[in-house]
């Protein structure tokens, strides 16, 4: 049995996925791009409006897409926060690339803009943002800046399906953005991801690379009578089987993220003033940006006290964790270059952070334990 009563997370179901897992499994495409995929395809390019997009087997795989997309070349450096998953650095330097880590702004935990441009050499080819927790980054800032220099854009989108700025989806700004569907994120089939092609250009390479560099999808739409080796490629193809439920999943955004905004609201009312009155900083999301409703987070005083409360917590049978450790100071970043001090702000807030259980499912009951806990003194 779980010793946690109250998990941190834990898969929500809309009730067709079995139907259309069953579906998927009598229809006899379970491979790649079969009816599945297709229809998720869809409804995620109308919330994109372009044609565009593309599911991958991971988010992870879909950023390695854009690293082949770019053409890498040993020595090339790509700009990125330090605060971000592994995936994002991992992407770039398996084909060779230099990360560059840039700090992050106190209040979203998104890369600041405003340290990007003395970062930038002859060698940068790309800027790569992660919108923390579905709260976009400055977008309007970062593309004036890779405009100047000529770079491209990839949004690191996996916190913000269903996020805006400005009323433009995050996602949609970049040369290219990257969506997950792992267990953990607001729409999910146990493992997926999605590649969004936003320059045009890029989309025919794109279908190749994912094609294990083959021109196949251009031969099933009619355009050629034969296919063959063509690129650099690899299997990026996400089974049909997982496509069933995940289409279940994204027919369902509306309930899902009704759901998420509530419980998200009520953690900010519940610890507001305790928050206040005990050093703690809440999340931030500006005025001009829809949140995706991707997590709820708290920025302790001192490390001590995160400590302190994930024990409090984890005593009532209630979990919750940390997030990211700085990249730059990781064994692999340092091997890199990264040093201590590079990026004080993430070093900062990477040792104070804490995770509330947040998940679509997170009965009212459960989570005024969760804030009864979270202010209650041992």
């Amino acid at each position: 049995m779980d010793k946690y009563r109250i998990p941190f997370n834990r898969p929500w179901l809309s009730g067709h996925e079995q139907a259309y897992i069953t579906e998927a499994l009598h229809g006899g495409h379970l491979s790649g791009d079969g009816p599945f995929t297709e229809r998720c395809q869809r409804v995620l390019r109308r919330s994109f409006g372009h044609e565009s997009t593309l599911l991958t087997t991971s988010c992870t795989d879909a950023l390695e897409m854009t690293a082949l997309l770019m053409k890498l070349q040993p020595g090339d450096e790509v700009i990125m926060p330090s605060f971000t998953f592994v995936s994002t650095a991992n992407a770039f330097v398996l084909h060779g690339a230099q990360p560059i880590f840039v700090d992050i702004e106190p209040s979203t935990l998104n890369i600041d803009h405003r340290l990007i441009e003395e970062r930038i050499s002859d060698r940068t080819r790309a800027i790569v943002v992660v919108h923390y927790a579905g709260v976009g980054c400055d977008m309007a800032a970062i593309d004036s800046i890779a405009r100047r220099h000529g770079l491209m854009v990839i949004e690191d989108n996996a916190h913000g399906l269903g996020g805006s700025l400005d009323g433009q989806p995050l996602g949609s700004f970049g040369h290219l953005a990257t969506l997950s569907f792992h267990e953990t994120k607001n729409f999910s089939c146990g493992e997926g991801g999605a590649l969004i092609v936003n320059d045009e250009s890029l989309l025919e390479r794109a279908e190749i690379i994912r094609e294990k560099g083959t021109d196949r999808s251009r031969f099933f739409r009619g355009q050629s009578d034969k296919y063959g080796w063509v690129d650099l490629g690899s299997s990026f193809l996400l089974s049909d089987l997982l496509a069933a439920p995940l289409l279940a999943q994204l027919e369902a955004k509306t309930t899902i993220q009704a759901r998420r905004d509530r419980i998200w609201n009520r953690y900010m009312e519940g610890l507001l003033d305790w928050a206040v009155s005990s050093g703690v900083a809440l999340p931030c999301v500006p005025p001009d940006r829809q949140q995706a409703f991707h997590m709820f987070y708290m920025i302790m005083p001192t490390s001590e006290a995160r400590i302190a409360l994930i024990a409090r917590l984890a005593r009532r049978g209630i979990l919750a964790v940390f997030h990211y450790l700085p990249l730059h100071l990781s064994v692999m970043g340092r091997r890199l270059g990264g040093r201590e001090g590079d990026c004080p702000i993430t070093e900062g807030v990477c040792d104070r952070l804490v995770r509330l259980p947040y998940f679509t499912g997170l009965s009212s009951d459960d989570q005024c334990e969760v804030i009864d806990a979270v202010k209650a003194a041992d």
